[in-house]
């Protein structure tokens, strides 16, 4: 009888083309690795990602606009 090692294949996600390539890894002390910045994943996420918690706000839309303008 031979034994087949299960080989596992990585299926990567489906992701937004600007977030291409990009990868997160926690080691063995349970850090989070990213081969982004962080920064760079912040503004990522305030241009492309609705606040839950602010859309009630009268002022949102200028908040948002803000944020994008940097």
């Amino acid at each position: 009888m031979t034994k087949q090692k299960n080989k596992k294949k990585e299926v990567k996600p489906h992701v937004n083309p600007k977030l291409e390539g990009f990868e997160v890894k926690i080691n063995t002390f349970g850090e989070i690795k990213s081969n982004l910045d962080i920064d760079n994943i912040n503004a990522f996420l305030n241009k492309e990602v609705e606040d839950k918690k602010l859309v009630d706000r009268a002022d949102y839309e200028e908040l948002k606009k803000n944020a994008e303008d940097g």
